[in-house]
């Protein structure tokens, strides 16, 4: 059996969906968090992108949270990825457009001025009404399958759960399917086990400290 090692940040959101992919896979694993604003030479050897997540298997490292989730889908059982070459590339297309919505996300806790943050804010809308648009019946991206592009979003959709003790940014308003798309995701347990222990203090910490719109709606 392959032992893995997960390099990790406490609140990289590519490195929930990692661990999101090993759990439902019942993969053991061995965590190992990083200060990536300190980041040890060791870790600079195995990543040369200087990010998290990487994954140690067997002593070798592979980088990049999109590569990780396809290394173990192709490895092991209980695929994640569909069958067809075209679902799984639409399904690779809606992990990207994930990444561009994290993306977001950071633009919207880095907002200098509250017109920046509404603008922001209306990006965000923007990307959600377009995933909503998009949901079938659910209760995942897929139907009852959870798939690599559920890994991908839960980690998207959690950073809202520590918006919202902040303010009512109606983000969701009027879109029911992705109400409840999220709603399963968070009872999911791979999800619920993905973040650290401490994630929603560490992150308002985090926010508290950016300096941005969205920390002074803070104090």
């Amino acid at each position: 059996m392959s032992k893995y090692i997960l390099i990790s940040h406490a609140l990289c959101p590519y490195v929930q969906r990692a661990a999101i992919s090993l759990i439902e896979k019942g993969l053991a694993f061995e965590r190992v968090d990083i200060d990536l604003a300190n980041k040890p030479d060791w870790f600079l050897q195995i990543s040369p992108l200087g990010k998290t997540p990487v994954l140690v298997v067997n002593g070798k490292a592979v980088f990049e949270s999109a590569v990780i989730c396809e290394y173990l889908d192709e490895t092991t059982l209980s695929k994640m990825h569909p069958e067809k070459a075209l679902e799984r590339a639409m399904h690779r297309s809606w992990i990207e457009f994930a990444s561009a919505t994290l993306n977001s996300i950071a633009g919207f806790y880095n907002a200098t001025d509250e017109r920046t943050l509404a603008i922001k804010i209306a990006e965000l809308q923007g990307r959600l009404s377009i995933l909503e648009n998009h949901l079938g019946a659910g209760p995942y991206f897929a139907g009852e399958n959870f798939s690599l592009v559920d890994a991908a979003f839960a980690p998207v959709f959690r950073y809202f759960e520590v918006f919202e003790q902040i303010a009512d940014f109606a983000f969701f308003a009027y879109l029911p399917k992705l109400t409840a798309w999220r709603s399963a995701l968070q009872k999911r347990a791979s999800v619920r086990s993905a973040a650290h222990e401490n994630y929603v203090a560490l992150l308002l910490e985090f926010l508290r400290a950016r300096g941005s719109a969205l920390s002074r709606r803070m104090q």
